[in-house]
């Protein structure tokens, strides 16, 4: 248990912190999932259409710091050239 008036503040910071780092990970999650999701069933539209509302919010958790940069962006490139390939 903290002991100081200031780790008591740090302990609470990073309560709040952790809350909401967790709920952009679960929305980063959902995105993706909805993106594999349509990949898995054919469906080009549906993949496009995910893809439009999951890439932003994927570089948006490497910008909070939810996840790495370049984790981001390799996960963005990769997802973009699953659904490519859906159309062949």
């Amino acid at each position: 248990m903290a002991n100081t008036k200031s780790a008591k503040k740090a302990t609470r910071q990073i309560a709040r912190r952790t809350e909401i780092n967790r709920s952009r990970r679960s929305r980063l999650r959902t995105a993706v999932r909805k993106v594999e999701e349509a990949i898995a069933a054919g469906d080009r539209a549906g993949a496009q259409a995910a893809m439009v509302v999951a890439e932003p919010e994927i570089v948006r958790a490497a910008q909070k710091g939810v996840m790495h940069r370049n984790a981001a962006y390799r996960k963005v490139s990769r997802l973009a050239h699953r659904v490519a390939k859906l159309g062949h």
